[in-house]
């Protein structure tokens, strides 16, 4: 089953990092946070992808096309313009990236991914999200749901602000940090997928997948949601890289479920 990332978005509430290079390649403790979400797949034995790259999707080419070079020692002769590494150190990964265009929508990323799919389930998720959800209990419900077209993991986000009951005269009577089960559930990414979602994707670039190819599913009975009550993080903003690359540094990421 191959796993395809959309990874063309431009990061726009990330500028501080995204003015350089494309969200994906915002790091986490030295590595790309696409790195992250693959290695999280990689782990349940899921090492075919397939990367939507959009804007300044080069610079992703370039990480993977040197990857070698990255990971290993390197020797390089300039007489004889060659290069040696040395204890390679690389990923079981087969990756295909593919151009989607700069500004495709979500839906005609994934449309442009079909030829390379072929008559089977793949996974689908974003390129800024890290979890430490299990892929495998997700493909499992999936596969033992026969109406379900699409199987998404939906989490409930963390409270960012506290609660306060307060009375005519604004005196505050009580004070309390929202717990993350009164926000209810949202997409967390990490789905599954059957061939069928692309008859609910229209032709062209236009089409956001999270609007009305979600919502025809849903009224269809084909959307089936995975629940997921562990860890989860979508890097939206400098706030959330920095609390990522905080969990990391202390050895407490709780998506690092690799050795």
């Amino acid at each position: 089953m191959k796993v395809v990332i959309l990874a063309g978005g431009m990061g726009t509430r990330l500028g501080e990092e995204t003015d350089l290079k494309p969200k994906p390649m915002v790091e986490i403790g030295g590595r790309p946070i696409i790195w992250h979400i693959m290695k999280i797949y990689s782990y349940y034995g899921f090492n075919e992808f397939v990367i939507l790259l959009g804007y300044k999707g080069n610079q992703i080419k370039e990480f993977f096309s040197n990857y070698f070079l990255y990971q290993g020692d390197v020797t390089i002769d300039l007489s004889n313009n060659q290069i040696e590494v040395h204890r390679n150190q690389s990923e079981p990964w087969k990756i295909t990236l593919l151009e989607t265009g700069l500004n495709s929508q979500t839906g005609g990323r994934i449309l442009r991914a079909r030829d390379y799919l072929g008559d089977e389930d793949f996974l689908l998720t974003y390129g800024d999200g890290v979890s430490n959800v299990n892929i495998a209990a997700a493909v499992a419900q999936h596969q033992a749901s026969p109406n379900a077209v699409v199987t998404m993991t939906i989490v409930q986000p963390e409270a960012r602000f506290g609660i306060v009951d307060n009375d005519e005269a604004d005196m505050i009577r009580e004070f309390r940090e929202k717990p993350a089960d009164d926000l209810g559930w949202i997409n967390g990414g990490f789905m599954v997928c059957k061939p069928g979602v692309f008859d609910f994707i229209d032709a062209g670039d236009a089409t956001i997948f999270e609007q009305a190819p979600l919502a025809q599913l849903a009224a269809a009975g084909k959307l089936m949601a995975y629940r997921h009550h562990g860890f989860w993080k979508c890097m939206d903003t400098l706030r959330d890289k920095i609390q990522l690359n905080h969990l990391w540094d202390q050895g407490l990421a709780p998506w690092k479920t690799w050795d």
